[in-house]
Formats: C-alpha cells, structure tokens, sequence
C-alpha cells in the first residue's frame, strides 16, 4: 500500500517537470517571436512603411523623406550644370564670333592701310594726267622736218618738251602709274571706253582701231580708261 503513493508523488514530479520545461520552451518561443516582431517593426518605421502594408516581389523599395531630398537636390545640380553648360557654349560661341569678327576688322584695316598707301595718290596722278596729255599733244603738232638746225628755238622748244615728257613717264612708273594704250587690241569694257564703231577692213569686230586718249591704270586699278575707236 505504501509503494502507490510514492509512485504517484513520482508521476507527480515527472508531470510537474515536463509542464515548467514546455511553460519555459513556450516563454523563449513567445520572446523570440516578439523579438523578431520588434525587429521587423523598428526596420519598417525607419523606412516609413507602415506594418500594414506588406510589400511585394515588384514594389520599389520605400524611400524615406532625406532620400527624396537628396533626389531632389541632385535633379537641382543637374539642372544648374545642364545650364551653365548652355550659358559656357552660348559664351563660348559669342568668344569665337568675336575673334573672327575682331580679326576680319584687322584685315580690312591692314587692306585699308596698303590701299591708302598705293592709292591715296590717285587724285593727284588724275590731274597730272591732264598734263601729260597736254605735252604729248605739243610735241606730236610740232613737225619732224621743221626740228633742224635751221630752227634752233624749235628745236630746243621740242627737245624740252619731249624731256620733259619722258621724264614725267619716269616718275608715273616709279609710282605705279602705267600707260594703256590698246591699238589692235580686243576691246575691254574694264580698260577701255568706246566712243564710235567703224568698219575697216582687215580688222576683227571687236579691235581697237583708234586711241582718242590713251588710259592710265594706278597698280594695276584703272585711274582713266582708253577712248577708243573699235572695229564693227
């Protein structure tokens, strides 16, 4: 009689030890689902998602609102550098405009400068010319037979004439000023100016029979064309 309660207070023991090790194994079960509740709800709040909403396999990952700011910030820097860029090439281009507008000024001044030197004495050279056409018509109305020793004052008058002439061609040459005188030539309507159009025999349509006053080119530029008489 007495072996039965010792067995029972031993089914007692085993009994109450088995429930405190499955209370224990259900307390650490329910502390680490807790824990892994509070993890997962302090990740959630640091990205502002609220526990809710679950998110999918195809969801972008939340953006929290310093991210957003930062997107913010750089799509402005990216703005201000799309714009300075533009603003650089805008000023970039001004600058090459600039210089070649800067240089063809310089160009034409230089052109300007050599014209001015080569031509600024064209006025002066158009009125000369009006004497040496006054000297060679003097000298050819003299007569060649009448220029003898017989005539001395004739003779020394169209001895001057004719050095004075030539001395004048001189300096016309040493300034650049050449004489135009086409006879035969193709008329051209840049160095010659026609006054009449005859028929002669021999002669093309189109040639330079007569020369009324011969023209004068300053350096290679037509001071005076040649009157001429062409050929029909």
């Amino acid at each position: 009689m007495a072996a039965v309660p010792i067995c029972v207070r031993f089914g007692k023991i085993i009994t109450e030890s088995c429930l405190s090790v499955n209370k224990n194994i259900n307390l650490r079960s329910n502390y680490g689902l807790n824990l892994a509740k509070w993890t997962s709800s302090s990740q959630s709040r640091s990205f502002c998602t609220p526990l809710s909403q679950k998110p999918t396999e195809n969801s972008p990952p939340p953006i929290d609102a310093d991210t957003k700011q930062l997107i913010s910030q750089i799509e402005d820097l990216n703005k201000s550098v799309e714009e300075l860029s533009n603003e650089k090439a805008e000023l970039l281009d001004k600058y090459k405009r600039s210089l070649a507008d800067s240089e063809n000024l310089r160009r034409r001044m230089a052109k300007q400068i050599e014209d001015a030197k080569l031509f600024g004495i064209q006025g002066f050279c158009k009125d000369l010319l009006e004497v040496a056409d006054i000297l060679s018509k003097a000298t050819e109305c003299v007569p060649k037979e009448e220029v003898t020793d017989k005539n001395p004052h004739l003779k020394n008058l169209y001895e001057g004439l004719t050095m004075t002439e030539a001395e004048l061609k001189k300096v016309f040459k040493r300034h650049g000023l050449e004489l135009v005188n086409p006879i035969n030539e193709k008329f051209n309507p840049n160095l010659h100016e026609a006054l009449f159009q005859q028929e002669v025999a021999g002669k093309e349509p189109g040639t330079v029979v007569v020369v009324s006053k011969p023209g004068y080119k300053l350096h290679e530029r037509v001071v005076r064309p040649a009157l001429v008489g062409v050929a029909s």
